[in-house]
């Protein structure tokens, strides 16, 4: 597999913490850690260390890998998935395996995501689907859930937006169930007690648990990790590397 790309001065995510994650949903997903542990080992060192120095305006960004090799394809193109945005036969899938209390997540859904949406995902170019990759704890496997059941009436994005934007710079929000019931209420759910009982629900717990496994599938242990069809970038980078992995996808797909 080609390398996840980084920036020295881009902030990358913090590690997993697999028995946190583990003592939340069973400990599975520690299983596929220690099996596929090695995958990321060849990154550059601290290249998925904890907080970086945010990425300034002039940083140089990688050169797009779309000409290596790819990992498989985990794009799902269903129709209806509150999870997905945009047409599910969009040239390219822009993937995301992120965390609700991942401050670099939230740097991501702040300032890049909106970009992106505006320049691909409007225009039919590019499809985006969220997943979770819970690693800081229950309150994480508890937000993915919550927005999920949110996603149950309609109201998924609106949800996120509302979560990062309370997102801190640095460290780890607290969302707590009361939080979460009045970030569902600022994002519009209209039934809130629907909304309460599928904070219990073990569907939703386990469709989380898929995403996260899926992740561990490929050694993916920091959030944000992407991957633009098949091709990893590791890391909240500035805009301008989404843009050149997006186009070159594109031009790969004949479509540039």
């Amino acid at each position: 597999m080609t390398r996840p790309k980084t920036d020295p001065q881009a902030p990358a995510g913090k590690r997993a913490r697999p028995r946190g994650y583990a003592a939340a949903l069973g400990g599975s997903i520690a299983v596929v850690l220690i099996l596929l542990a090695g995958i990321l080992s060849s990154l550059p060192r601290g290249s998925a260390a904890g907080p970086q120095p945010a990425a300034t305006a002039g940083a140089a960004a990688p050169q797009p890998s779309n000409s290596g090799p790819v990992l498989p394809d985990f794009a799902r193109r269903k129709a209806g998935d509150p999870t997905g945005l945009g047409r599910t036969n969009a040239p390219v899938v822009l993937i995301e395996y992120s965390d609700f209390r991942c401050p670099f997540c939230g740097v991501f859904a702040r300032q890049t995501l909106p970009a992106l949406v505006h320049k691909y995902v409007d225009t039919g170019k590019l499809r985006f689907e969220r997943r979770d990759l819970p690693v800081f704890g229950d309150q994480s496997v508890q937000a993915a859930v919550a927005a999920r059941a949110a996603g149950n009436q309609g109201r998924y994005w609106q949800f996120h937006e509302k979560v990062y934007a309370i997102a801190p710079e640095r460290g780890h929000a607290s969302l707590t169930q009361d939080t979460l019931k009045r970030l569902a209420t600022e994002a519009g759910v209209p039934d809130l007690a629907r909304f309460t009982r599928d904070l219990s629900s073990s569907e939703l717990a386990s469709a989380v648990q898929r995403d996260a496994e899926e992740a561990a599938s490929i050694g993916a242990d920091a959030t944000p990790t992407f991957l633009v069809n098949g091709h990893p970038i590791l890391g909240a980078q500035p805009l301008d590397l989404f843009e050149q992995e997006i186009d070159a996808a594109l031009k790969a797909a004949g479509t540039h």
